[in-house]
């Protein structure tokens, strides 16, 4: 039966009205409502022409893998075969599955003597035990990516590792400080809860973050904060006499202490999240968590007062502080 002229048009209001509602969405206020959401969560790092994406998950990963390569003291090609081989293996996710036993960042499997389960899906431990194995090829950074994963790993497909060289390139040069202020995430910052001082002079937060850096880097020189709370030296308003903030010193200022500087500060951006991390400074450069984050590592302004210039401009220390609330 044909439709009725007035069901058409009652249909026609109906869609007019869905498009302008549809409409007003998008136009929220005249501004389109992308503008007005928070960015997308994402790390993205560029090396040589290059751009690297991750998700923040892949970041924390990628940020472990690298930075206890930097502990050892093992070069960034290390790392760049680390790093292939658990994009590969895992996609740079502590998988709690796997191939038969295989578990963790890189597919380790207990039953084959790599450890318990508990220890391959500690990234640090899995990340510590594939370095352990690639150390003892001989002139393994003389071989190709492939040959020297496959090696360690003993893949049913050890071509694959090839795949993931030229990201993982990146990502090392970035996460082993090679290559600086490259590597940023956008981080949206939560609501958290006040906290209060501790003994050692740090809130939680940012003991936690102390404690994240000392596990991944080893024993590092640190300061600007003290048992009771620090009064004086620092610029007026500094999270440090709030008990947020620590510096990492890597003093004295050299080009071997300057790399290293970039690979905890760019650990600490691709952490940030995780560590409730506010702001990272190094170098004459800052990152800060939030609203200007998709800026990624902007130029820094010390503050006008008298000093050192290497410390107002953070030549010898790595800066964080973590979220008040």
């Amino acid at each position: 039966m044909p439709m009725k002229r007035g069901v058409v048009v009652a249909l026609g209001a109906i869609g007019a009205l869905s498009l302008a509602v549809g409409v007003g969405i998008a136009w929220l206020g005249g501004k389109n409502i992308a503008s007005i959401l928070p960015p997308q969560e994402q790390c993205e790092v560029t090396v040589d022409g290059q751009t690297v994406v991750l998700d923040l998950e892949q970041a924390e990963s990628a940020a472990i893998i690298a930075g206890v390569a930097v502990r050892r003291g093992l070069p960034a090609r290390a790392a760049t075969i680390a790093l292939a081989t658990a994009y590969q293996e895992s996609g740079l996710r502590n998988l709690a599955h796997g191939d038969r036993d295989s578990l963790g960042l890189f597919q380790q499997r207990p039953s084959q003597g790599w450890g318990t389960v508990a220890q391959v899906r500690d990234p640090h431990y899995a990340a510590g035990k594939f370095y352990d194995a690639l150390v003892k090829i001989k002139n393994y950074q003389k071989l190709s990516v492939t040959v020297a994963a496959d090696r360690v790993q003993r893949s049913a497909f050890p071509n694959a590792y090839a795949d993931h060289e030229a990201d993982a390139r990146v990502l090392a040069s970035a996460l082993t400080g090679q290559s600086k202020s490259v590597f940023s995430c956008t981080v949206n910052t939560d609501s958290v809860p006040a906290e209060t001082i501790g003994r050692n002079g740090l809130t939680p937060r940012a003991d936690a973050v102390r404690k994240d850096l000392i596990r991944t880097f080893g024993t590092l020189p640190t300061g600007g904060y003290a048992a009771g709370g620090v009064r004086s030296g620092h610029m007026e308003g500094s999270a440090h006499y709030d008990g947020r903030a620590v510096d990492v010193f890597v003093r004295p200022i050299s080009v071997p202490n300057t790399t290293k500087g970039w690979a905890m500060a760019q650990y600490l951006v691709a952490r940030a999240k995780m560590l409730n991390i506010q702001t990272v400074i190094f170098s004459d450069k800052i990152w800060t968590a939030g609203g200007r984050s998709d800026s990624g590592w902007r130029d820094y302004t010390p503050p006008e007062r008298s000093g050192d210039p290497a410390i107002l401009r953070h030549l010898d220390h790595v800066h964080v502080d973590v979220l008040a609330q």
